[in-house]
């Protein structure tokens, strides 16, 4: 079995042994979206949109636990560098590309087991979406949340355990907030157009295939936006693991 296999089973059964990170990032967004969506579960018209409510917040949430997921990632690197276990996995066979395989990895097991409860959640409140349109949805929220894993790992190589709460959860708080989680963000002026230049909107925006007909409510906006979040995270986690490797 080679380094990377091994180390990539060994964080995924660390992650799921710690019952503190898997209650916030997989129970947390389950309990948050009974309490929001239940009382709205008649609503078929949230925001005069044409959305059912209940689908719209498990999408939300959805997303929301996807963030947590991703940057939470960082606190475990950074209580992995106050210990010197990043210096000694140095010392081993272990590649940089493995390392992180293995910390992405990790962070979208996690998404999916999200995704699966959430959507459990989601039926029982009666949200019906075809198979075919969960799945691209699945895809499309997989590939949103690539900018908050690598954006995780950034910070965790950048920041100390004390600091990378604090990051973690103003970051999500804030990212959840602008991207749409709790409210749908429509019509037009400064602070829409800055909301869709984040990750986050579009992230919540892959949920609405299948509403109004819709089959891709990115469009080439979305695509770009996304992309370009992944290029700029994915060369801030290189940038700090080489800085903090060679420190």
């Amino acid at each position: 079995m080679s380094a990377g296999v091994t180390y990539l089973k060994f964080e995924l059964l660390r992650t799921l042994r710690n019952r503190r990170f898997s209650i916030l990032s997989l129970v947390f967004p389950v309990i948050m979206y009974f309490l929001i969506a239940a009382p709205n579960k008649n609503n078929d018209d949230l925001g005069k949109l044409g959305i059912f409510a209940p689908q719209y917040y498990m999408v939300g949430l959805l997303g929301f636990g996807a963030m947590i997921a991703g940057l939470s990632a960082g606190a475990r690197i950074a209580a992995e560098r106050q210990v010197g276990w990043n210096r000694q996995l140095r010392l081993t066979p272990l590649s940089p590309r493995d390392y992180f395989r293995a910390k992405v990895l990790t962070s979208y097991a996690l998404i999916l087991c999200s995704m699966v409860l959430l959507s459990i959640a989601g039926l029982i409140l009666g949200v019906r979406i075809p198979a075919d349109q969960w799945l691209r949805m699945c895809a499309m929220v997989l590939v949103a949340a690539v900018p908050f894993a690598a954006l995780g790992i950034g910070l965790g190589h950048l920041l100390t355990t004390d600091a990378m709460g604090p990051a973690t959860g103003f970051g999500t708080a804030l990212f959840a907030f602008l991207g749409g989680t709790w409210f749908p963000i429509t019509g037009s002026g400064a602070f829409v157009t800055f909301c869709k230049l984040l990750p986050s909107y579009w992230l919540v925006q892959a949920g609405q295939i299948g509403n109004n007909g819709s089959t891709n409510p990115w469009g080439t906006e979305g695509w770009i936006v996304i992309a370009v979040w992944i290029g700029a995270t994915v060369a801030l986690a290189r940038w700090a693991y080489r800085r903090d490797t060679k420190r």
